[in-house]
């Protein structure tokens, strides 16, 4: 089910509905370009129109942020889990290697995207890679980037770029990513699984804390992202909750 969430559609699925969802698009081979959205992106989308209809024209759209459980909550919606994109990836992966499906793996510095592509294949063998890319580029090499993973024969592909780049890389040139059944955007992620950076521990991401374990071990890149953006997205959220419109 979806709903409407401050203006921006979200899907209420769990982990697992959106797995199967995922799984039974690739079976039919058709296409799905899927995003989280957390409240960093929530208040960006307010005043970045290009992310707004980058992220709001995805065909599946999930709730990465415990915040956004919460704050639905709290406006009355039901959203029954967060979906954070990190864990999704690590399943999808796991998905592809079980369905013989072939991954895409896109952004990054060199060293760290093959970390990750290392990782995989000794996990998984070889046949789970389709391909990967670092994330350094100019705009003038994207469609060429855009066309070298559209013909690898990836089922899937994982962008590990910053906020909003990801989000318009994929909207930018989803015609010729058509030939993929499934796109996402991982921000972060691949810094996670190679080891380069720390994932808080469960019990801070089930509290809702995850940004605040990033902000102590980043603070001077961190403190405005999430100090400042927290502010304007509980702002933002008081807003919707006590208007008369939705």
């Amino acid at each position: 089910m979806r709903i409407n969430f401050m203006g921006i559609p979200v899907d209420a699925l769990t982990m697992v509905e959106t797995i199967n969802t995922i799984d039974n698009a690739i079976s039919s081979k058709k296409r799905i370009n899927h995003v989280v959205i957390n409240a960093g992106k929530v208040v960006a989308m307010q005043t970045d129109k290009q992310l707004f209809e980058s992220v709001s024209t995805c065909d599946l759209i999930n709730a990465d942020g415990q915040s956004i459980v919460w704050a639905a909550h709290f406006l009355g919606k039901f959203i029954p889990e967060r979906v954070a994109g990190a864990d999704l990836m690590q399943h999808l992966v796991h998905l592809a290697s079980i369905k013989g499906y072939k991954c895409f793996f896109f952004g990054a510095k060199e060293d760290i995207v093959k970390k990750v592509v290392d990782i995989y294949t000794e996990k998984y063998g070889s046949t789970v890679i389709g391909g990967y890319r670092n994330g350094y580029y100019t705009k003038e090499d994207e469609p060429l980037i855009a066309n070298e993973i559209a013909n690898s024969g990836s089922q899937l592909l994982f962008v590990a770029l910053s906020s909003p780049k990801k989000e318009n890389f994929l909207f930018e040139h989803r015609i010729i990513l058509d030939k993929l059944c499934f796109t996402m955007g991982v921000g972060g992620t691949f810094d996670v699984i190679s080891g380069h950076t720390k994932r808080a521990p469960i019990w801070m991401q089930n509290f809702g804390l995850e940004w605040f374990y990033r902000f102590a071990q980043e603070p001077n890149r961190m403190w405005k992202r999430y100090l400042i953006g927290n502010s304007k997205f509980i702002w933002l959220l008081f807003k919707h909750r006590f208007s008369k419109t939705e």
